[in-house]
């Protein structure tokens, strides 16, 4: 007949085994994180008798996911950093009873995965009427063991939500992405006559970005243009910028000045932002007929306009400042600019010469107005520029959406 001794530990060991299979089960069934805790607060207060525990976990940083008997206040008086990381096993000497008034002992936990500690568990002695050690320390191997499973199950759980949930943002990224491609003029789609051929570039610092270009045919004899970049990164800039690209193409005609233009889009820009963002612009026109180039350049890195008979290279830099800035701009100016011979205009986006290197960040234009001011073609001008910065190749540099547009005018 077996001993009373060997009975109870075949029910303990039953019983524990019993209690990592339930466990199991609901593991392997998808339970919720809540649902998780639940069974594992269950067992421990109904089947272990524990009635004061504190589970620490760390996600971003450390937070108390369970708190069964004790205050508020004594929670926050601890600090996990300092007071519990310098436990690697099992512990009982972590606060005195006179300091924490919860019993005989109050013992440390602690619970790691490959060496990293990913949570502590405080329990206070259940049996506190009783001298020397707790009943419940004889389960201490067990309650690591099934906290261990508890949260490395929770740990998944959340990295599993936590997979979704940037799969579903690179997918609403990517449809973005598409959809502001949709928004810019294709390069096949800009003119290419004999009278102007026009080129552009475009290359987001992430998937969306906040830079822009447009061309819009005014009259037989006229064209608009602009390059424009919303302060800011992603969604946010990409969101305004598709807002300010409806808005340039519902107000932009032959018939309307570029400062009555660049006053609406001021209000339409305010009203849109907030005042949280606003936009840098060059926009233009140019007639073919009078050859007059017509520019207001809003707080925008200035175009380079370089006359080829005269080997003349021109700043394109009056104007106001951004759009979005002030709710009423208080001076606008017009540039206006006869181009006689033929000529090259470069436009782009700070992205461009605003470069990090090792003493921070660098602001060049020397190597593009090498590039343009030449005998060659528009397009090989904007090629060698690529070539050079390492845009295509992704040079590290580089922490800002890119776009050029260039015009070469006959």
């Amino acid at each position: 007949m077996a001993s009373n001794t060997a009975i109870k530990r075949l029910e303990q060991t039953t019983f524990k085994l019993r209690a990592l299979l339930n466990i199991t089960l609901a593991i392997n069934e998808n339970h919720t994180q809540e649902e998780l805790l639940q069974h594992y607060i269950d067992l421990l207060h109904s089947d272990l008798n524990i009635g004061k525990l504190i589970l620490f976990k760390r996600d971003e940083s450390w937070k108390c996911i369970i708190n069964m008997g004790y205050s508020n206040e004594f929670i926050d008086n601890i600090d996990v950093e300092k007071d519990l990381l310098k436990y690697d096993e099992i512990s009982f000497d972590w606060k005195s009873n006179t300091e924490s008034n919860l019993g005989t002992y109050d013992i440390v936990v602690p619970i790691q995965h490959k060496g990293i500690p990913i949570a502590f568990i405080i329990i206070g002695d259940v049996d506190e009427d009783s001298e020397g050690v707790s009943p419940i320390i004889k389960h201490l191997n067990f309650i690591q063991t099934l906290s261990n499973i508890i949260i490395v199950a929770i740990e998944n759980i959340r990295l599993f939500n936590e997979s979704l949930r940037q799969e579903a943002m690179r997918k609403e990224l990517e449809l973005a992405s598409k959809m502001q491609s949709m928004l810019i003029p294709h390069q096949n789609s800009l003119p290419k006559n004999k009278r102007v051929y026009m080129t552009a570039f475009y290359q987001p610092h992430l998937e969306v970005g906040g830079d822009y270009y447009d061309y819009i045919e005014l009259s037989k004899d006229e064209i608009g243009f602009c390059i424009s970049d919303v302060s800011g990164k992603g969604i946010s800039a990409a969101l305004l910028m598709s807002n300010f690209q409806a808005n340039l193409r519902a107000l932009f005609s032959h018939e309307i000045s570029l400062p009555a233009l660049i006053e609406k889009l001021n209000e339409r820009v305010i009203n849109a932002a907030n005042g949280e963002k606003f936009i840098t612009l060059f926009i233009a026109k140019y007639n073919f007929k009078t050859r007059e180039l017509e520019y207001i350049n809003a707080g925008h890195n200035h175009p380079f306009l370089f006359r080829k008979d005269l080997n003349e290279l021109v700043y394109l830099d009056k104007g106001c400042v951004g759009i979005g800035m002030l709710d009423e701009i208080p001076v606008i100016r017009k540039g206006s600019i006869t181009i006689e011979g033929p000529a090259k205009l470069l436009c782009y986006t700070d992205g461009l010469v605003e470069l990090m290197d090792g003493k921070g960040v660098s602001f060049g234009t020397g190597e593009i107005e090498e590039c343009l001011m030449n005998a060659y073609p528009i397009q090989e001008n904007i090629d060698r520029i690529i070539s050079l910065q390492g845009i295509i190749e992704g040079s590290a540099k580089i922490f800002d959406d890119i776009s050029i547009l260039g015009l070469e005018l006959y």
